[in-house]
């Protein structure tokens, strides 16, 4: 299953992007801890690097993430130039408090109230860009909804102390290149309902949940993990909550919604669904669809 999920007002917001990156200082890209590069778009770092902007990653969301994980994520971004990588979550002021002092560590010749320090917050849909923004000004400025591409324009606000925020709408690219990335971000919440079919989403999330927490997956729902596929993950938690359909047949649509909505409020436990050695085996077993434009075989032909 390959998703893909670009809408309309994101081509404006893109444009908008690239015209406000040469006027800032510092990008702030919100990414969700669970897939920090799954949730990483590329276009924002093209933008940034071709502006040589540094960046601030937030992985927000890490009180619902693997902490094993999210200590290698924060090696694996701390070793980047330019970059500085932090853990936190969003919903907690004190998380929160300590984000301007690690902007102005990156920027140090900006914050006086000749020079401010300019910020752009940017990250995809559904991360907490709002919630972050919400909690820096101490104030609800910034929509917040448990659904993607709640925010649709760019807001340029005041934080005081001398810095100037730029909150931008949540901003998925064209083509999503990886399978795995889209049933990851649409696992996660960060894509349209309109553009995925639950049942294939949990499925997929059963399958991994298997591989790496098969006694999260246990303790959750009394299964026996061995033997069990994704689908069959599924199937199960149908069967052990009673999920059924007139006729009696399992509700696997409703056992769906209840692993997709467990794994991402967090009742299911902390967990990350990609590391960076899962993301290096990942590129290095890819293989691109071929493409329409690629010369295409022909078959011999015997000269007589």
């Amino acid at each position: 299953m390959s998703i893909q999920w670009f809408p309309g007002h994101m081509n404006a917001a893109r444009r908008q992007a690239a015209e406000s990156m040469e006027k800032v200082d510092l990008v702030i890209e919100v990414l969700d801890a669970r897939v920090p590069q799954a949730s990483s778009n590329p276009m924002i770092e093209s933008l940034r690097r071709a502006r040589q902007r540094p960046c601030l990653k937030i992985l927000n969301k890490s009180d619902l993430a693997d902490p094993a994980a999210t200590r290698a994520w924060l090696q694996h971004y701390g070793a980047q130039p330019q970059v500085t990588a932090v853990a936190l979550s969003c919903r907690k002021p004190a998380d929160v408090a300590k984000v301007p002092a690690l902007c102005l560590a990156l920027a140090p010749h900006r914050g006086t109230a000749l020079k401010p320090l300019r910020l752009m917050i940017m990250g995809i849909p559904n991360v907490g860009k709002s919630t972050l923004m919400n909690a820096l000004l101490k104030k609800r400025v910034a929509k917040v909804g448990d659904e993607p591409a709640v925010t649709k324009t760019q807001q340029r606000l005041f934080l005081g102390n001398n810095i100037v925020l730029i909150d931008t709408p949540g901003l998925m690219w064209p083509k999503i290149e990886h399978p795995t990335d889209g049933l990851m971000l649409a696992a996660s919440h960060a894509i349209g309902v309109n553009a995925i079919i639950e049942e294939e989403v949990a499925a997929f999330l059963g399958e991994l949940l298997l591989q790496r927490y098969p006694a999260l997956l246990a303790a959750r729902y009394g299964l026996q993990p061995e033997g069990m596929d994704g689908i069959g993950v599924v199937e199960a938690i149908a069967t052990r909550r009673g999920f059924r359909l007139r006729g009696g047949d399992a509700d696997v649509e409703k056992a769906a919604h209840t692993l997709l909505q467990d794994y991402r409020s967090g009742a299911l436990g902390r967990i990350s669904l990609e590391t960076p050695s899962s993301r290096v085996a990942l590129l290095a077993s890819y293989v691109p669809p071929p493409s329409l434009a690629d010369p295409q075989p022909q078959e011999d032909i015997d000269d007589e």
